[in-house]
């Protein structure tokens, strides 16, 4: 266990997670949050597809006086996320906190039946964050009850409760994230695993790169010249203070909307 640095009080019942396990960790929130918690003093493992921008991330991280370790790993492979967590174990003694950000997001209309982005979708939103979680929640369970608390965070988005046109599928893997999230919370919160999920408004990410439909490309630059989006880094200064609240404090929901942001 690494202890986050505070003078005295309450602040010192906080603590770093270590190690702490970060997926979609090759860019945007899942990069600045691996950066944020390993300035904390965690261990960080980065989970991605893309090796060469872990490797970039790991020698960032180190320069800036952080560990991190770099696994190349696709979510929706349920054998490639359990070895991830089989060596994570054998080489580090198991993860106390999972930060789930992989996703990906690519609005259509309905009536377009774009069947191969609602599937991509599905796999890497839902089915790869299952296979995730499956792997490492008894390495949560393990640290819950040998150090008194660990932290499952899970990326949902707000489109999980707001409507938007052309997000009905994106909206409804969110939607089951949080779900799931407060579900997760009742099952595991009494063995010491605190379970947030996290639902950001409007972030400059990549996941806007993506996108293929018109409509929502329009949208989304008419939203950038009428309000300053979230950043990656303010959602990862989140995850950090999440991580450091002291063991009894659970926030299960967090909402973070751009300020200018009405839906």
């Amino acid at each position: 266990m690494v202890a986050a640095t505070a003078p005295s009080g309450p602040a010192a019942s906080r603590r770093a997670p270590s190690p702490a396990v970060v997926t979609g960790a090759s860019s945007g929130i899942g990069e600045a949050a691996a950066e944020k918690l390993a300035s904390l003093g965690a261990r960080v493992v980065v989970l991605a597809r893309r090796a060469d921008r872990l490797r970039d991330l790991v020698e960032r991280i180190a320069e800036n006086g952080g560990t991190a370790l770099a696994l190349t790993v696709d979510v929706t492979d349920p054998a490639a996320v359990q070895d991830a967590a089989d060596r994570v174990e054998a080489e580090l003694g198991g993860a106390d906190l999972l930060f789930n950000n992989a996703g990906v997001m690519l609005p259509s209309p309905i009536e377009e039946r774009a069947a191969g982005q609602w599937q991509r979708q599905i796999d890497l939103n839902a089915t790869g964050l299952m296979n995730v979680i499956g792997a490492f929640t008894p390495h949560l369970v393990r640290a819950g009850r040998e150090r008194g608390v660990a932290d499952l965070i899970n990326t949902s988005s707000i489109a999980a409760r707001n409507i938007f046109p052309h997000f009905a599928v994106y909206s409804g893997t969110k939607a089951y994230v949080t779900h799931l999230s407060h579900h997760l919370r009742t099952e595991l919160g009494p063995k010491g695993v605190r379970v947030s999920a996290i639902e950001p408004g409007i972030v400059g990410t990549e996941l806007q790169s993506h996108v293929t439909d018109q409509g929502t490309i329009d949208w989304l630059e008419d939203s950038r010249k009428s309000m300053d989006w979230l950043t990656p880094q303010d959602i990862a200064e989140t995850i950090g203070f999440l991580a450091a609240l002291p063991p009894r404090v659970d926030l299960q929901q967090v909402t973070i909307m751009p300020t200018a942001q009405t839906a």
